[in-house]
């Protein structure tokens, strides 16, 4: 079963929506590892998302702190390891702990630390479009046994943002 589907975004406030129904899939002990462009709102997509978990508190970029957390219906953690110079580092940040099971892990940049993120977590990649600067690429790719499971649900809740294929009744 394939679980890669490309998405596109038109807004900030859009990257929200899609991360809110992405969440709808998420439960505790979910990673969800986020990459791409800086400033292409893996931040946003984590609001979206948190907000989608019940979290009510502002969730802002973790850049400077290294990791937040949020109480909802199910605890949020959000990571950002951009900052760290090696995987040492993220370790000493205790991010096994994080792993427990307990909440939905959101780690930005999460490209980086790939040998430390455990068998199954969702990838979420967003790039910048070159020609329309409010629009993004999404790309989102469930990896092991528990993502295939549910990655019919996933593919159902983010549909509105699933972008044209060739030949799907766009010109002739």
């Amino acid at each position: 079963m394939d679980t890669t589907v490309r998405l596109a975004t038109s807004s900030a406030d859009d990257t929200r929506r899609l991360g809110r129904a992405v969440a709808e899939a998420l439960r505790p002990g979910d990673v969800v590892a986020l990459a791409g462009d800086l400033g292409a709102g893996k931040t946003a997509f984590v609001q979206g998302a948190a907000a989608g978990l019940g979290v009510t508190d502002p969730v802002v970029s973790p850049t400077f702190t290294l990791v937040r957390e949020y109480d909802g219906r199910v605890h949020v953690i959000h990571v950002d390891v951009y900052r760290l110079d090696r995987i040492n580092d993220v370790v000493d940040l205790g991010f096994d702990e994080f792993l427990d099971g307990s909440a939905v892990v959101f780690v930005e940049w999460g490209d980086v630390i790939q040998g430390l993120l455990p068998e199954s977590w969702l990838a979420v990649d967003l790039l910048l479009d070159e020609r329309d600067d409010t629009r993004r690429s999404v790309r989102l790719r469930g990896t092991g046994p528990t993502w295939t499971a549910r990655w019919e649900v996933v593919e159902r809740n983010v549909s509105d943002w699933a972008e044209a294929k060739p030949g799907d009744g766009e010109g002739g």
